[in-house]
């Protein structure tokens, strides 16, 4: 049995894609482990003397649909009055004692498989800002972040895998960093093979950043970090850009990584795509 709890204040102010993409969110926890959401649980803190609670109706309606669409049951919750909305869901998933997937044991010689792009974490400050048009994050960005992990990790549970992480608050070096540490070996990472969500390069080059950023930075640096590329300021920042409901980190054998892809892409995971390899050396983190 797996048991998880996440909740994440409003990326969108749009009441049923917030729902959605939290509970997409909260789901990824027990898919990246190799495991099947069951059941869940609304967590929610909500304004009820500031907000209309249509909000929070609307909310609720897109995480019940996200639950459903995962072959999960919502089956309660709790609600406090907060001063500002907060939602997500406590997830339990069952998995094989012998099949549960963790981030540490990825191997020298596995190549890493990213499901999703980056650089959501700069888009929802841009449009608070209003450097970006809400209907240009709906068209482009959110069907993407709203996605299930779930198919991913399908397909890839038909390969020899490793490891797995989502790509969450940390952005992409920490959660690598994790995987890194996880093997006690060095993760190359190639930055030009990174899938970049539209708009994303834009909005940092337009002075957009995050709150998350500097700290995410900071973390890394305290490890062992080569960047042997040459990178521009907006393209640096990426690498700590924080994610919402980011895609998986898939480490499986070499020789696997081209069969394991375009199995994702006949899966309708479309932007899966090969991001680095583990090596042996050093721990820590190498961006070619």
């Amino acid at each position: 049995m797996i048991n998880t709890v996440d909740f994440i204040t409003p990326p969108v102010d749009d009441p049923y894609w917030f729902g959605q993409i939290s509970a997409a969110n909260s789901i990824s926890d027990v898919y990246s482990m190799g495991g099947k959401p069951l059941t869940a649980l609304n967590v929610v803190m909500f304004p009820s003397k500031q907000l209309d609670m249509g909000i929070l109706k609307d909310i609720l309606r897109g995480g019940h649909d996200k639950v459903v669409e995962a072959g999960a049951c919502l089956v309660g919750g709790h609600t406090v009055d907060d001063e500002e909305p907060k939602y997500g869901l406590s997830v339990s998933g069952t998995v094989h004692p012998d099949r549960v997937i963790t981030n540490a044991g990825s191997r020298p010689g596995d190549a890493l498989i990213l499901t999703k792009p980056i650089g959501s974490g700069v888009l929802f400050n841009a449009v608070r800002s209003g450097k970006l048009m809400f209907t240009d994050l709906e068209r482009d960005v959110l069907p993407m972040l709203a996605a299930l992990n779930g198919q991913a990790m399908e397909t890839a549970l038909q390969f020899d895998l490793h490891a797995c992480t989502d790509i969450t608050g940390f952005g992409i070096l920490g959660h690598l960093l994790e995987i890194a540490h996880g093997c006690n070996a060095k993760v190359n990472v190639h930055f030009r093979s990174l899938p970049l969500y539209p708009y994303a390069i834009d909005m940092y080059n337009k002075g957009e950043s995050t709150g998350s950023n500097k700290a995410n930075r900071e973390m890394v640096s305290r490890h062992k970090l080569e960047i042997h590329c040459s990178l521009n300021t907006a393209e640096e920042e990426l690498l700590y850009d924080p994610q919402t409901s980011g895609g998986l980190v898939l480490s499986v054998p070499g020789d696997q990584a081209d069969d394991l892809i375009s199995a994702l892409q006949d899966a309708g995971v479309a932007t899966a795509v090969k991001i680095g390899e583990v090596t042996d050396g050093q721990v820590g983190l190498a961006v070619e």
